[in-house]
């Protein structure tokens, strides 16, 4: 039961880093409040940095127009809708970099690839509706599982 207990803080702090780092609350009601507020602009820098993408490319996957994206620059943070895509896609990133043992760049190769469990769609392409992102963070846990079927 100790051991239990020692893996399950180890976890907990390692969730906590990612999260501190990207800067988004990692859960509960300061995490609602966040993205109904609209996460700060730097949410969006952290995010690029930590997935090593250019700033086009995380835009594209999130949907997010090269003008609305300066726009949100300007205003210094995110609406709602947007908000929401930043945190899946920071969700799948975590999930992605757990499975590859911490190890980003393997992470992002895997998500930036077809992948035969997503009917060899790419994980980054599918990020724009939640629907997806369930199916993307279903199949990281059936990998993690060892469930290929």
């Amino acid at each position: 039961m100790a051991a239990d207990l020692s893996e399950y803080q180890a976890t907990q702090k390692m969730n906590a880093g990612f999260w501190k780092l990207v800067g988004i609350p990692a859960r509960g009601a300061e995490l609602h409040k966040a993205l109904r507020e609209g996460v700060p602009y730097v949410v969006y820098k952290q995010l690029v940095s930590v997935a090593g993408l250019e700033h086009q490319e995380l835009a594209r996957y999130l949907v997010i127009p090269p003008a609305t994206l300066r726009r949100r620059a300007k205003a210094g943070k995110f609406k709602v809708e947007e908000s929401d895509r930043l945190y899946r896609f920071a969700e799948v990133l975590k999930a992605a970099i757990d499975l590859f043992e911490g190890d980003r760049e393997r992470a992002v190769h895997w998500l930036s690839n077809p992948v035969r469990g997503l009917g060899d769609r790419r994980p980054v392409d599918m990020l724009a509706t939640s629907a997806e992102v369930e199916a993307v963070l279903d199949l990281i846990g059936r990998l993690e599982h060892g469930v290929f079927a």
